[in-house]
């Protein structure tokens, strides 16, 4: 399982920094969408420069995962990209959600090696903090 997770850690860190590389050089052909609302969709988010936050992510993420530093950080930054990605093909694009699908896949997979760095969140009540 460990070797999974390693393999997963750099195949989604290798896929998150090129595709947010690509959202600001522009290095990989789009294809058009074929639904409307997800072709007005896109086109609003890149000229409003507000999809330039979502590829800034994305790249950390991305670096984060490849570098094996703050991997539980950049697993909680990716997971935020992950539904994203996956709430737009889910409702506006589902015929190309697969690669979004692959990509949660490959998230989980990293998740369950460090699951214990997320014990806390879990928890349905927060830890004390001890007084000094």
């Amino acid at each position: 399982m460990k070797i999974a997770s390693i393999v997963a850690r750099y195949l989604l860190g290798l896929i998150f920094t090129v595709i947010g590389l690509n959202g600001f050089l522009h290095f990989i052909p789009q294809q058009p969408l074929a639904n409307p609302l997800a072709m007005q969709f896109m086109v609003v988010v890149s000229a409003s420069h507000f999809a330039a936050f979502f590829f800034a992510v994305q790249v950390l993420g991305g670096l984060l995962l490849i570098f094996g530093s703050f991997v539980p950080l950049a697993l909680t930054l990716l997971a935020a990209e992950l539904y994203n990605i996956l709430a737009f093909h889910m409702a506006l694009a589902p015929s190309t959600a697969a690669p979004a699908i692959v990509a949660c896949v490959l998230w989980v997979l990293v998740f369950l090696h460090y699951r214990e760095s997320f014990k806390g969140i879990f928890s349905a009540k927060p830890a004390r903090q001890s007084s000094h």
